[in-house]
């Protein structure tokens, strides 16, 4: 049996947002009967992607961030996108360790993170236009248990 659920969100750009958007995507995701380490792995993913979409999507001003998340069987997808920047070269911006704001102290290792907690992740992006992070883990608690 498919089942299908889906959950739309958006916020400012600012900071303070990051750790509402992680709790509410984990909210959303606890449908799923997650481990609690299944969970933290999309919460760590979805406070990178909201980050990189405030500090860099929005770098001089504020504007929206769009969270969406569909849950269908025993798999999250999740999209992140701003109207901000854009990445100019994302190949670039995915090399682990490479930052555009080493002045912030940022370690370069988000897009780095998202690859390693999730099972998949795509970039789009065009400069002056914004920035769509997607993102999707398949859950092993909830086949287990069948």
């Amino acid at each position: 049996m498919v089942e299908k659920n889906s959950m739309r969100l958006e916020f400012l750009s600012k900071s303070n947002n990051e750790s509402f958007a992680r709790v509410v995507v984990a909210a959303f995701a606890s449908q799923l009967d997650p481990t609690l380490e299944e969970l933290s792995d999309v919460k760590t993913a979805v406070s990178e992607a909201v980050t990189n979409a405030i500090i860099h999507g929005y770098e001089y001003g504020e504007g929206v961030v769009i969270v969406e998340a569909i849950i269908e069987n025993n798999r999250i997808e999740i999209s992140i996108e701003d109207r901000g920047n854009g990445i100019a070269d994302i190949d670039k911006a995915m090399e682990p360790f490479y930052t555009s704001k080493p002045n912030l102290e940022r370690s370069g290792m988000g897009f780095t993170v998202m690859e390693t907690f999730m099972d998949e992740l795509s970039v789009e992006s065009h400069v002056g236009k914004g920035t769509k992070v997607k993102m999707a883990k398949n859950f092993k608690s909830l086949s287990d248990k069948e």
